[in-house]
């Protein structure tokens, strides 16, 4: 334990915070007597404790806690381990707690089930239907939380676009908006269906209903049902719980609270029986919820818990760093031994409201925190030409290898074998008898080892420790630049507060890579989470839904809904023994701009109205406003506060000067090589003292390393503030007579430009306007050399990966052309001409913007979107039966978007209506949602230009473009690497054939030279062109292929033209997939190109075939366009299952949440599940596909553009076919009308639309005796 004199004056009791984390517990106890102690333990050491925070108590209790004996002598109070503690001497207990997070993410929880709206029994399972790795052809998800589901006969709508004749009854609900009832639960079936769920062992609950969010009451019904019958411990409420618009986060929020909130009661009630009967009424006992606010014990929810160690570390910092004087704002950098978090935080709680963990989305408020999955334990591979680092972790055990456990490589051991870390200031806790030191020679050992890999070129152990170091840090550089530049803030103009047991280690390092000038180390860094704890404001927040106009102010409604809240979160504060005066209200109002779904939760302010600071705020995070568009509020909100102790900034005492290393002087690898450097023990350290760079300061739970050009000084409260030295160098124009590929380099730019395009992405979602590009994220960003070579393109939508290569090498070739006048600084061009241009198909814009450097182009930036209408004989522009191009909207082969620096509003919206100057056509049906998306491009392109000269900047022109190639040649190599491999198992040539529903055939031979890696793809003998629209230009078919290669190398590669370097294509002319210049393509792009990946799948015997299809429906009438595309089955493979209810291979779209689609437009979804045993079955089962059923609320066109419906998807090795899919036209009367695969029709009121999509195929003969299922 370590002693620090009084902060404070004490009160005569013990005061205790505690962070329970994976490895750790970090016990942070003010005495009676004010002075601080701090001590760490395992969390896990069954052998000694049953519970580490009740362990850290006792420790403390029976070294600290004295009585006096009957001589009035002082002597120690004994605290005997197995016994429940004394609690007469404990003032408050504060907590955090991993207790949720890992009953999450190791599927601990309660044995739930899930009470949901009839219809969308699968809804959770299918979620937004996107897949987390779009090149992982397993489409691994996590498992579900809930083991069964009981589908509820009830339904409530909104009633906004229903007739007055409509005969449901109406209500209003709590947002103010009328809702129809338009099925009551049959209460009586519902207790039958909960005595089933008894029977079967289920304890707990979760219910969440369609609209629940504003009309709760059958929910409610429901639950006073289970609750009367007296047999479920856990009854949780998606109403109650999170009252926000969107049933799939609802849901999924409800049923954490349901499956882990028991796991948490288990846990008090435990936590409780170690101490004696009077600690729940005499000691104030509370817990850190997500949001950063204390709550009591008895109301700790689980879904407030997954973030409660994390959010303790963010107050730790924030209270500590942040300055309210020079009000500099501060990034937090929390790395600990499996992963690192980083926040920020500028004098307000920076909150988010929908999160996923572990599959699971939590729609509750938490703390904006970034994670990545690099910290002490992230292993250290070699390969594919680079340095990997992460994201797989050597954990606590075995853990490094420096841990003597017969442990993975990792960065703790890098830190041990370059003297950055000392085994003898390491507490001894290793080895058989746990009493050994680190085992740095053993570290060593295996860096030496692999010293003889190609990637080593001759680096030392130490080189390669070093190498890795630098990996690992701009891995962890990325979430900063996200959490800055993403929403506007210059990263240069933070403060880096570093904390957790490795974060001291790398904060001066990382600092120097993002140009930030301070870092602040606090005295208690290694517990910081657990001091932050004892800083902790107690917080109770009330929240509720809305939909009302914001008209100059809030409505006089509103008003009186805040004061509710207010006086609601008030009396709950006061209930837990807090006086009024001491409680400060915050309010909040949740704004968004009238068709958009970004919301922005708004805090009251005295300077500004909360439109003013609306706009201001969506301002600096999207670069524009809206014009001539409502503001809506959506949820108003408020949070009761008591604030926590607020520390004094004493100013800086006078220079000490250089103080005596009284540790002496250690070895160390810093980056001119070895350094023999001082070490100072941070206790002899006093408040004045400077220190230079190089050397290293040990604390008693961390060691902070000062690199080289680093000044620290010691404050008032023994802090350690560092002031790192700013490199302003220009390297833009640096000259080299040669450079050399260099791994380590190699890994950092491939981090570097993916990061690049990863950030245009975020800011293209931000910035758009439409629910295709916002929501759906309908859209892909890239990089490219200054000759249109494409050097990384973000995992967006595997369609577009190779195709936007096609598009910037047009228009370079099509501007520098005789005659024309070229691409000028401040030019932004734009097209989407398939045939002509690159392009996919005519919805998908591509905007494409030069990089300039002394007035020369260096590279290209793009984005390209899919916008919901541009045009043509159908809303939504993908019209069923189009024969030739000119049906589907307008056409841009080049035009300049933006000259000379002026968006060219005029000329684009004029080819944008230009379709309606046909017989039977239309132009966009849309044009302010396209024009403001175009800008949202313009927007992204931008922030990758900057993003570029940046790293120029840093770099040199000269080495960032040697690296462009690099990373190519990379991704080729290890391309030609799997040709080469499968060539030498299954021989050099392969062939597959698979067809189109109308019988074309797409054939593909591929050989391959088994001594260069080289393949040739012909596609000859596939069918002609066709008079309809499933024709693909050849950049869909380029797509389609690199997708497949990258999924088959099966590793993290660069994603760029190197990996069709290897490649020849033979594509002929005026084939399905080579059409001529007139032919209509708009379903080649969504459905043609799943059919080229099934076959070039086949070929590789990688897996049966998946949906071949992406569903796509658009509806809508003269007023507005819907487009979507709909999950279907996977196809399984040799050691999995096929994913059910998923977007498989060349999309990864997400879909509308029904709340949002029936509150936007005027539809009725009566269904959203799985279809049942449609996967083929096998030894290995095919995915199912999935069930959608809509209903117009007034007269809509509605059109479905599909494949796979009269050929089922192959089964491979024995494995049975996939079901076809099937699209049915409900009449009133009921009578089933099969419309084909693709076909167009007005739909009345009262009719429906059924989609029912294919499943995938069965890998492997089914087992006769047993079937396995998924």
């Amino acid at each position: 334990m370590t002693t620090t004199p009084p902060t404070s004056d004490g009160d005569g009791k013990f005061h205790f915070a505690i962070d329970r984390g994976g490895t750790f517990t970090d016990v942070f106890c003010r005495l009676p007597d004010g002075t601080e102690i701090v001590s760490k333990l395992l969390s896990e050491d069954p052998s000694h404790y049953s519970d580490a925070p009740t362990e850290g108590i006792r420790r403390v209790l029976d070294l600290y806690d004295t009585v006096k004996d009957n001589d009035s002598n002082q002597r120690l109070r004994t605290y005997p381990r197995n016994q429940p503690l004394n609690t007469s001497q404990l003032g408050s207990i504060r907590m955090g707690t991993t207790v949720a997070t890992n009953a999450l993410l190791e599927r601990q929880g309660a044995r739930m089930a899930l009470i949901i709206t009839k219809g969308f029994a699968d809804l959770l399972e299918i979620g937004n239907q996107s897949r987390p790795d779009i090149f992982d052809l397993t489409c691994a998800k996590p498992s579900l939380l809930y083991e069964q589901v009981v589908e509820v006969d009830e339904r409530v709508t909104l009633s906004q676009f229903y007739t007055e004749a409509t005969a449901y009854k109406k209500a209003t609900g709590i947002t103010k908006e009328e809702v129809s009832i338009v099925q009551t639960p049959d209460l009586d079936k519902v207790k039958a269906d909960l005595l089933k769920l008894k029977e079967a062992g289920i304890t707990s609950l979760a219910i969440s209903f369609c609209h629940a969010y504003t009309f709760g009451d059958h929910e409610q019904m429901v639950a006073k049902v289970a609750e009367e019958m007296g047999c479920f411990d856990q009854i949780s409420l998606s109403s109650q719980v999170m009252p926000m618009v969107q049933l799939v986060p609802r849901g999924h929020t409800c049923c954490a609270a349901a499956y882990l909130t028991p796991k948490i009661t288990t846990y008090l009630q435990s936590f409780i029986k170690g101490f004696d009967e009077h600690l729940q009424t005499n000691v104030p006992l509370t817990f850190m919820k997500s949001d950063g606010g204390l709550a009591p014990f008895n109301d700790f929810g689980g879904h407030q818990a997954i973030l409660s160690g994390p959010a303790g570390g963010v107050v730790g910092y924030a209270k500590t760093t942040y300055n309210k004087e020079d009000k500099i704002p501060v990034i937090g950098f929390d790395m600990g031994g499996t992963s690192t978090d980083c926040s920020r935080y500028d004098g307000q709680w920076d909150h988010v409201f929908e999160t996923v963990t572990a599959g699971v989305a939590i729609q509750a408020p938490q703390l904006d925190i970034h994670t990545v999955a690099a910290g002490g334990g992230s292993r250290l591979f070699l390969d594919r030409g680079m340095f990997i680092v992460g994201p797989e972790s050597a954990g606590a055990h075995p853990g490094p290898v420096c841990y003597r456990k017969n442990g993975h490589l990792a960065v703790t051991d890098a830190n041990a074998v370059l003297g950055r870390v000392l085994p003898q200031h390491f507490p001894k806790i290793f080895g058989p008898n746990e009493d050994e030191p680190l085992y740095t020679e053993g570290a060593r050992e295996a860096f030496e080892e692999l010293s003889s890999r190609p990637e080593a070129q001759g680096r030392s152990p130490e080189a390669l420790a070093y190498g890795f170091l630098q990996v690992a840090n701009e891995a962890m550089c990325r979430p900063i630049r996200n959490l800055t530049q993403m929403k506007g803030f210059d990263i240069t103009t933070h403060k880096l507060a570093c904390f957790g047991g490795a974060g001291p280690q790398h904060a001066c390092a990382i600092a120097k890579a993002l140009g930030m000038k301070k870092v602040f180390v606090h005295r208690y860094g290694g517990i910081l989470s657990a001091y932050g704890l004892s800083l902790a404001d107690a917080v109770h927040e009330e929240q509720t839904p809305a939909a009302e106009k914001y008209d100059g102010k809030v409505p006089d409604s509103g008003m009186e809904r805040l004061a509710e809240l207010a006086d609601t979160a008030t009396k709950q504060l006061v209930k837990q023994g807090y006086d009024t005066e001491g409680i400060v209200i915050e309010r909040f109002v949740n704004m968004r701009y009238e068709g958009t779904d970004n919301a922005i939760m708004i805090p009251e302010s005295p300077d500004m109205p909360f439109d003013k600071a609306f706009e201001a705020q969506y301002q600096r995070e999207f670069g524009f406003t809206l014009q001539g568009r409502d503001l809506l509020i959506d949820d108003y909100r408020v949070r009761a506060i008591v604030l926590g102790q607020e520390l004094d900034n004493p100013p800086q005492p006078p220079s000490l000067g250089v103080p005596e290393n009284t540790l002496g002087t250690t070895r160390a690898y810093f980056e001119n090589g070895w350094e023999e450097v001082p070490v100072y023990k941070i206790e002899d350290l006093k408040p004045g003292h400077e220190i230079a760079g190089p050397c290293i300061i040990v604390q008693p739970i961390s060691t902070v390393i000062l690199e080289i050009g680093c000044d620290a000084v010691i404050t008032a409260n023994g802090d350690i503030s560092i002031t790192v030295a700013s490199s302003d160098e220009d390297h833009a124009d640096d000259k080299l007579a040669e450079i050399k590929e260099d791994p380590v380099k190699l890994s950092i730019f491939s981090h570097r430009f993916m990061g690049i395009a990863e950030q245009m992405g975020r800011t293209l979602q931000r910035t758009a306007i439409s629910v295709n590009m916002k929501e759906r994220l309908d859209f892909s960003c890239a990089l490219f050399t200054k000759d249109g070579g494409l050097v990384a393109n973000a995992p967006h939508i595997p369609v577009h990966l190779g195709a936007m290569q096609a598009a910037v090498r047009f228009q370079v070739e099509y501007w520098n052309s005789e005659g024309r006048e070229g691409i000028q600084e401040g030019d932004v061009l734009v097209s989407n001409h398939p045939q002509l241009a690159g392009g996919s198909h005519l919805p998908d814009i591509t905007v494409i913007t030069p990089v300039f450097y002394k007035g020369d182009i260096i590279f290209f930036v793009a984005s390209r979107g899919h916008h919901a209408d541009i045009g043509g004989i159908a809303p939504g522009s993908m019209p069923p039966h189009s024969q030739c191009l000119e049906d589907e909207g307008a056409m841009i082969v080049a035009f300049k978007l933006v000259r000379d620096g002026e968006f060219q509003e005029a000329g684009i919206t004029e080819i944008l209506h230009s379709p309606g100057k046909l017989p039977g056509n239309f132009g966009t049906r849309n044009l302010r949602d396209n024009l403001s998306d175009l800008r949202a491009q313009v927007a992204a392109n931008n922030s990758g230009i900057r993003l570029l000269q940046e790293l120029v900047h840093e770099y040199g022109l000269q080495v960032v473009e040697a690296y462009m190639f690099f990373i190519q040649r990379n991704a080729e190599q290890s391309v030609r690497n799997m040709l080469k491999e499968f060539a030498k198992e299954h021989g050099t040539t392969t062939k597959a054939i698979d067809f189109m529903d109308d019988g074309s055939p797409i054939a593909l031979t591929i050989t391959i030279d088994p001594d260069s890696g080289s393949a040739t793809f012909d596609f000859t003998g596939t069918g002609p062109q066709v008079l309809g629209n499933h024709n693909a230009p050849p950049a869909v078919t380029y797509s389609a292929v690199i997708y497949s290669l990258r999924s088959l190398v099966g590793k993290s590669i660069p994603l760029n033209q190197g990996c069709l370097a290897p490649i020849e294509f033979i594509i002929p002319k005026y084939t399905l997939l080579n059409p001529s210049s007139d032919a209509g393509v708009v379903g080649g792009n969504v459905l043609t190109s799943q059919r080229i990946v099934d076959v070039v799948l086949k070929a590789f015997s990688a897996c049966a075939a998946s949906q071949g299809c992406m569903n796509n429906l658009t509806f809508g009438d003269d007023k507005f366009g819907y487009y979507e595309t709909i999950a279907g089955g996977a196809g399984a493979g040799p050691k999995w299952h096929g994913r059910s209810g998923v977007h498989t291979h060349c999309t990864n779209t997400r879909i509308t949440d029904p709340e949002i689609l029936e509150r936007r437009y005027p539809v009725l979804l009566h269904e959203f599940a799985l279809r049942k045993g449609s996967g083929g079955h096998g030894k290995y089962n095919g995915g199912d596909g999935v069930i959608r059923e809509l209903e117009p609320l007034r007269p809509l066109v509605m059109s479905i553009l599909s494949e796979r419906r009269t050929l089922h998807p192959y089964g491979l090795e024995g494995g049975e076919e996939g079901a076809c899919g099937r699209n049915l036209l409900i009449k009133k009367d009921g009578i089933m009308v099969n419309m084909g695969g693709r076909c167009s029709g007005n739909l009345g009121v009262g009719e429906r639309l059924r989609i029912e999509t294919p499943g995938g195929g069965g890998f492997g003969a089914p087992e006769e005796e047993k079937k396995l299922e998924p």
